[in-house]
């Protein structure tokens, strides 16, 4: 093995606060919101660079404006469905009412707003729905299970993170037979006639997964700002340098990670549970889940995407969460637990058997630490003489072997 480090592109955002604050200005919300208005402000459950800064930017926004903010949970299935588990999983992301500035009210209760041409009712937080405004906060980015120009953002935040668990069970059912972006459309029209829905900041990453770009939006703008911005993200979003991979070994997984606990469209499985369609890269023939990150709070969601994991992974999984996220998603194999050993070892040994090789040394490995941190990765040597010739890769070591400890297991972490 050696470890390799790709030269990863995009702007960064020098001073985040001051940025969201001039962004926000240029809505002019001083029009609408008047002294002592409420201003109920989500946030979601995905790892966001600079994400209390920038939720403590935007309720400051509204303190100057006298209006009085507070924080919501828009986070869907996640938090194991409950009002404590979702003010848990915020905190694990760093978001609480200290470092945020503002109050934090979580609940799962909700109301039918109204209803999508389908009939499929629509859900909204009571709390959100309680105050004067909303404003909606959220990365724009690539799903791992959505399609088209409405992906991860604001139309899915104000459905499947505002629609609490009720909503997101019908609008996942909803996917069966309508595509994503049909249904958050319909939402969007529904809460600007029924709800108050004031304005939206949307974030960009680079591929750094740092703060590439900040854009307010007035909440009738969302459909066109966030079409323009997905453009922006998808071309920032960072992937794997290499079509065919043998064997993936990913440290870890976790709800933090995306919403199936890896990027699907790192590890290419957008489509299909274990491979790759046609035309998807990376084609990977066998995945492994080594751990599960404790920030999770259990939810093993998509261990079920992986070939094998080891089995301290499945004992740490809150079986009732990882259970309910599949279900509510529509799709149990999720949830579903692989072929398991104890050790990296006896995983390798299983991993290797699959592959069409004569000569286990021809595999191609690659060993990273999770979907979000693709910087540095180790590979294993059939790789280093094709990476010699990309400009954008440098390699950082020499060729080693893998080290295993006196039980058969690599170190936690492949970067620390």
């Amino acid at each position: 093995m050696f470890r390799l480090r790709q030269k990863l592109h995009g702007p960064t955002i020098g001073d985040v606060r001051a940025t969201v604050e001039a962004e926000i200005s240029k809505l002019d919300l001083r029009r609408k919101v008047r002294p002592g208005d409420t201003v109920a402000i989500t946030c979601g459950h995905r790892r966001i660079a600079n994400y209390a800064a920038i939720l403590k930017a935007v309720v400051e926004h509204f303190k100057q404006l006298r209006a009085s903010a507070f924080l919501v949970p828009a986070v869907g299935i996640h938090g194991g469905g409950t009002a404590d588990g979702q003010c848990h999983l915020l905190q694990s992301l760093g978001i609480t009412e200290e470092s945020v500035g503002a109050a934090i009210r979580s609940s799962t209760e909700t109301e039918i707003i109204g209803q999508l041409p389908e009939g499929v009712p629509v859900y909204c937080d009571r709390n959100a729905l309680g105050a004067d405004h909303t404003v909606v906060v959220n990365r724009v980015n690539l799903h791992p299970l959505f399609h088209g120009d409405v992906q991860s953002g604001l139309l899915e935040m104000i459905a499947i993170g505002l629609g609490n668990v009720e909503g997101a069970e019908h609008y996942y059912k909803a996917l069966e037979k309508s595509p994503f972006e049909e249904i958050a459309r319909g939402v969007h029209k529904v809460m600007l006639k029924k709800a108050n829905l004031l304005a939206g900041l949307m974030i960009v990453e680079n591929s750094h997964q740092t703060t590439a770009r900040v854009q307010a939006a007035l909440s009738e703008d969302f459909v066109a700002k966030e079409k323009a911005l997905l453009q922006n993200a998808r071309g920032l979003f960072p992937r794997l340098p290499f079509r065919f991979i043998d064997v993936l070994l990913v440290d870890e997984i976790g709800t933090m990670f995306g919403c199936v606990g890896a990027d699907s469209n790192v590890t290419g499985r957008k489509y299909n549970a274990h491979a790759a369609a046609e035309n998807e890269f990376p084609q990977i023939r066998t995945i492994v889940y080594r751990d599960l990150n404790p920030k999770s709070g259990g939810n093993a969601i998509g261990v079920g995407h992986a070939e094998f994991v080891r089995s301290r992974l499945l004992g740490k999984a809150d079986v009732r969460t990882t259970r309910l996220s599949a279900l509510t998603i529509g799709m149990p194999t999720l949830a579903a637990s692989p072929i398991d050993f104890e050790t990296d070892r006896e995983i390798l040994d299983a991993a290797l058997m699959l592959t069409s090789l004569d000569v286990p040394e021809k595999a191609r490995i690659v060993w990273i630490r999770n979907t979000s941190s693709l910087l540095e990765f180790e590979c294993s040597a059939p790789y280093i003489e094709e990476v010699q010739h990309w400009k954008d890769l440098s390699i950082l070591s020499s060729l080693r072997p893998l080290e295993f400890d006196s039980r058969g297991n690599l170190r936690d972490f492949v970067i620390e």
